[in-house]
């Protein structure tokens, strides 16, 4: 009897470990779904989901059938991003910023080799002695630069057309510039990232540079881009 009895608690135990794990899956699969959906994120931020209906999609769409699992995970996750809800802060620190619109904006990606970078130092500095907007960004795959129409030309030809990998004109450059303590308050990128995704606004390119939050976009979507940050700016 008690050999018995203890293989039934070891079936148990098992049983247990087994439930744990799947508990554990489903938990991190919902974390995942969420994450990767910013706009299911903020309605859980500001408190304006319904969880069932949440949890049923969830269900759907990564294939488990345990809701009421999935409907805990739900609210530990919206306990456990309280702390994010800063959008306050964020308020503050754009309504002293200022907008700043450059049009006929270049973007032109070369290839992320060191010779490339040798032939960009000496036209670097001489557009730059010319007070003609510039950045450039060196990624694993590219580098891409950011200038003016008026030297597109100048630059290509500098690098070689070989090594160029992409090149567009005729873009917007809308800044926003922040006061200092803009490096202070986390979020504010994603904040009007997301203002102007929630639009079908496309940054073409979009950066951080110390006081400095750059978006690129197209000619077409400037006027919608600038009403937009003028209102997350109020």
């Amino acid at each position: 009897m008690s050999e018995t009895k203890h293989f039934y608690n070891g079936v148990s135990i098992v049983k247990d470990m087994k439930k744990k794990t799947s508990e554990k899956s489903i938990a991190e699969n919902t974390r995942s779904y969420i994450d990767g959906h910013s706009s299911i994120k903020d309605c859980i931020k500001y408190g304006i989901i319904n969880y069932s209906a949440l949890s049923r999609k969830i269900m759907d769409e990564i294939g488990v059938r345990n809701e009421d699992a999935v409907l805990v995970a739900c609210r530990r996750y919206a306990e456990d991003i309280k702390w994010e809800i800063n959008e306050t802060k964020i308020k503050a620190v754009l309504s002293e910023s200022r907008l700043e619109i450059k049009t006929r904006i270049s973007i032109i990606t070369a290839r992320n080799e060191w010779d490339i970078l040798v032939k960009l130092e000496p036209i670097v500095k001489k557009i730059l002695k010319r007070r003609t907007t510039m950045q450039a960004i060196q990624g694993t795959t590219g580098i891409t630069i950011i200038t003016e129409d008026n030297v597109r030309e100048e630059l290509i030809s500098a690098i070689g057309k070989k090594h160029i990998l992409k090149s567009r004109a005729g873009l917007v450059e809308v800044s926003v510039k922040s006061p200092e303590n803009i490096d202070e308050i986390p979020g504010i990128l994603s904040y009007l990232s997301s203002s102007l995704s929630s639009r079908g606004i496309n940054a073409v390119e979009a950066m951080s540079c110390y006081r400095d939050t750059i978006f690129i976009v197209e000619e077409k979507d400037m006027t919608q881009a600038l009403d937009v940050l003028r209102k997350s700016l109020q």
